[in-house]
């Protein structure tokens, strides 16, 4: 089933299979041991393009709609979540607000280098005390004659150790607002510091980011000053529909592995897939993944239109008026899939049994994987206050 996929998305997503397949998958486990992904994965990204895909042509990106996007990430998160994730941020938030909001002169300046994998974006927006209350942030950005500067510490950044470009929010100083910059990675007084060791997305560099007397020019801020949280909503809900992706690639990976497992193994005579609870599992797993898809493309639809507030590709005439709004769809899509990839990893652990709890076999580690999706990019209780804010206002409660 295609859900209405033309043919070049059809062959993106062959290609990018098969690099997962040859490129991604067998090291998989490697790099999940060894907590670190292979610097070479990002070079073999760049040289297919899966680092520019959202990134315009005219800066030697695909320039690919956002539902081609998903598509390709969807198979990279298949092969491995960390480099998934890593591309999601670096795809996501990161070029879509520099798309967006930034100047001719920070575009000509780093969407290049980004397309190719030679500048890796991370999103710095977190605090030790701003995760899900993100007004809360207490990084400053004083005004100087010559431009700002800059002072905090920012919370799990991911990709902090190699990127090359942070999207980074500061307040301003006198009720100023919330001001988003374009920072470089090595200036003076910015400081990679301890890295995360997490749960599950063990291969990714999370890491905290220390500012003390930052120097940044004019040149580096963002947009509009004091329009930094829009711009951090703003780049969520394409974040929001990559997390979901890249979800959905982590419960379909376990489907596969539980359904193959099930055929071969032999229990009382029968294979378990002859069993009906066993059956009831599967059909569970395939509804939930096949029913976050198309939540997923529905929120894509909904934030390529224009109006909806992603100034996206205007793919279709209209937005239905009784549908959520981009940003609820977004918020649903994330819910929906990253509970449903939790639910089926738990499910492909139960079929594989005892082994399923063994590092020797695959479920564990999208088990362990699939909990993020479920926290990042906000948590899902936070994605449920927005769902029910756009229900409320779609009332006039």
């Amino acid at each position: 089933m295609t859900l209405l996929l033309n043919e070049e998305q059809l062959e993106l997503r062959a290609l990018a299979r098969d690099f997962s397949l040859g490129e991604i998958r067998p090291f998989a486990p490697e790099w999940d041991a060894e907590r670190s992904l292979d610097p070479g994965i990002f070079t073999k990204l760049g040289e297919l393009g899966f680092l520019g895909m959202r990134i315009p042509e005219e800066f030697g990106g695909l320039g690919l709609d956002l539902t081609s996007y998903l598509l390709i990430l969807e198979e990279l998160a298949w092969g491995d979540a960390s480099v998934a994730l890593a591309v999601a941020i670096h795809s996501g938030p990161v070029t879509s607000s520099l798309l967006r909001h930034g100047s001719e002169e920070q575009k000509s300046r780093f969407l290049p280098a980004m397309a190719t994998g030679d500048c890796l974006g991370a999103f710095a927006l977190s605090e030790p005390e701003a995760g899900s209350d993100a007004r809360a942030l207490k990084t400053r950005a004083t005004q100087t004659p010559d431009g700002w500067v800059l002072n905090g510490k920012k919370k799990w950044v991911t990709s902090g150790e190699r990127a090359g470009v942070f999207l980074l929010f500061a307040r301003g100083d006198g009720g100023e607002g919330i001001h988003a910059f374009v920072l470089e990675a090595g200036r003076p007084g910015v400081t990679v510091g301890k890295r995360e060791v997490t749960m599950g997305l063990t291969a990714i560099e999370t890491v905290e980011l220390e500012l003390e007397g930052v120097e940044v020019g004019p040149g580096s801020l963002l947009g509009e000053a004091g329009k930094g949280f829009e711009y951090a909503k703003e780049a969520m809900e394409v974040g929001r529909l990559g997390i979901a992706t890249q979800a959905i690639g982590i419960g379909r990976a376990a489907l596969e592995h539980a359904r193959a497992y099930a055929q071969e193994r032999v229990q009382f005579g029968r294979t378990l897939a002859d069993f009906q609870a066993i059956r009831f599992k599967l059909a569970g797993m395939a509804n939930r993944l096949t029913a976050a898809r198309a939540l997923v493309r529905c929120g894509a639809q909904a934030l390529a239109e224009p109006g909806s507030g992603s100034g996206g590709e205007g793919l279709f005439p209209v937005i239905d008026p009784e549908a959520p709004s981009a940003g609820a769809l977004a918020a649903m899509a994330k819910t929906t899939a990253s509970e449903a990839a939790v639910w089926i990893t738990d499910e492909a652990v139960q079929i594989f049994g005892g082994y399923g709890y063994m590092k020797d076999y695959p479920v564990e580690k999208l088990l362990r994987d699939a909990k993020g999706t479920e926290i990042y990019e906000g948590t899902n209780e936070i994605m449920r206050l927005i769902i029910a804010k756009d229900l409320l206002q779609a009332t006039g409660a």
